[in-house]
């Protein structure tokens, strides 16, 4: 297991404003499948695939915290990754990200494709990824390794424990 270097993952302070931004950001319920708790169940599943795939934990939590950020709704929302991605850049923009720009370069590529592209090579992208598709069983689709990336989430042991996560926030 790689132990994460300082550079790589959110001090507390970090992540409690980035989960502000955009927590003030986000137009549905608090409540909603695709909300802050949502949220916080991808950042755990990524932080714990990290451990195998050697993903960069910063990048996974910003992820988390960015990916459905701009959903107007819990439905068909194509465009709410490329809008996520956006966001996420005017935050940099702003000088708020706590990021380098190679990690905005992740983190924005993560956003944009999460929901329309099925698999890529770099094993931080891979891993946003599985996270997110990990806590598929919150709003009732049953997690299918056919569609995961990585083979740390192609776990069943992984899978299980990830929908009973899942299923708990039901």
């Amino acid at each position: 297991m790689n132990l994460p270097t300082m550079a790589e993952v959110l001090s507390a302070e970090e992540r409690q404003a980035v989960l502000d931004y955009t927590t003030g950001c986000f137009l549905l319920p608090a409540h909603s499948p695709h909300g802050p708790e949502h949220w916080q169940r991808v950042s755990h599943n990524g932080l714990l695939l990290a451990e195998t795939t050697g993903a960069n934990r910063r990048v996974i939590e910003l992820f988390a915290f960015f990916h459905d950020s701009c959903r107007e709704n819990d439905g068909w929302d194509i465009e709410h990754g490329p809008k996520g991605a956006e966001l996420a850049l005017t935050y940099h923009a702003e000088g708020l990200l706590p990021a380098s720009d190679a990690e905005v370069d992740l983190l924005v590529i993560a956003c944009r494709g999460h929901t329309v592209e099925r698999t890529h090579a770099d094993a931080t992208i891979a891993t946003c990824w599985d996270a997110d598709r990990l806590d598929l069983p919150r709003v009732g689709i049953t997690v299918d390794p056919a569609y995961l990336c990585t083979d740390a989430a192609k776990d069943a042991t992984v899978i299980r424990e990830a929908e009973a996560r899942a299923l708990a926030s039901r």
